[in-house]
């Protein structure tokens, strides 16, 4: 394939119908000048893209792993980690599940798993439990609750933020479960939670779904515990210090 017909292909891949109607009227001066708009073009619409990916993924604000404080949990596991930033599990598709007491950097590195993802071209939902089952419970009517279903099945990784923090009616479970068995083996998930499995059924009392649920999660999934004392309290506990020391210092 000659250059005249590499820009054609690209000007056909980027949809621009009124420059190919007019394609057999450009001359061979016009070569350059073309390549250079058409390279343009290519690199506004994949900066557009990833300001999209960006906005739909709601990460929020988060710290990135360049500044992790790895010695601060007694225990983590730094390589899995770094294998799961890889992001090997999404072309799998499987699943991460990063359990932890609160505090302890599971959102954190839930964030970091996620922005990498958009940035290699993934569509990327974060949410935390709570949000997401009381919006699907929300819904009013089996067509709106249809299109949620598949607003959170559909996207290449979907982060769900802070399960077992809260205690859920069978009819959250239940639609956690539609959640997880749509995604079953089409497209990876990331779980956060303060609760081991054995306790889940305390997060979902008289959940019959939760066996099932549990199943499909550990089924093709990597589990990476954490333990720890919560970062967030050492470092209220060290402004509190500061800001004391700050005080007596005015005082004097």
């Amino acid at each position: 394939m000659n250059e005249h017909e590499t820009l054609k292909a690209q000007a056909s891949a980027l949809k621009l119908h009124g420059l190919l109607s007019h394609w057999n009227e450009l001359t061979p001066e016009q070569t350059p000048w073309l390549a250079e708009l058409l390279a343009w073009e290519i690199s506004e619409r994949k900066q557009r893209s990833l300001e999209r990916r960006l906005s739909s993924a709601k990460l929020g604000r988060f710290k990135s792993l360049t500044e992790f404080d790895w010695q601060w949990p007694a225990k983590i596991d730094q390589q899995a980690v770094h294998r799961v930033m890889q992001l090997d599990f999404i072309q799998d598709p499987s699943n991460i599940i990063l359990i932890g007491s609160n505090g302890v950097g599971k959102s954190t590195i839930a964030q970091n798993v996620g922005y990498q993802a958009v940035m290699q071209g993934h569509t990327v939902l974060f949410t935390s439990a709570a949000n997401m089952l009381n919006d699907l419970a929300a819904q009013d009517g089996d067509n709106a609750l249809r299109r949620r279903l598949a607003h959170y099945s559909k996207t290449t990784l979907l982060i769900i933020d802070e399960v077992g923090y809260l205690s859920y009616s069978n009819r959250h479970a239940d639609l956690l479960f539609e959640i997880i068995n749509r995604r079953y083996e089409k497209n990876a998930t990331l779980i956060t939670t303060n609760r081991p499995f054995s306790e889940w059924n305390d997060v979902f009392p008289n959940a019959a779904c939760v066996v099932s649920l549990i199943d499909r999660l550990v089924h093709h999934s990597e589990v990476i515990a954490i333990e720890g004392d919560s970062y967030r309290m050492k470092e209220a506990q060290e402004q509190a210090l500061a800001r004391g020391k700050v005080k007596r210092g005015k005082t004097k």
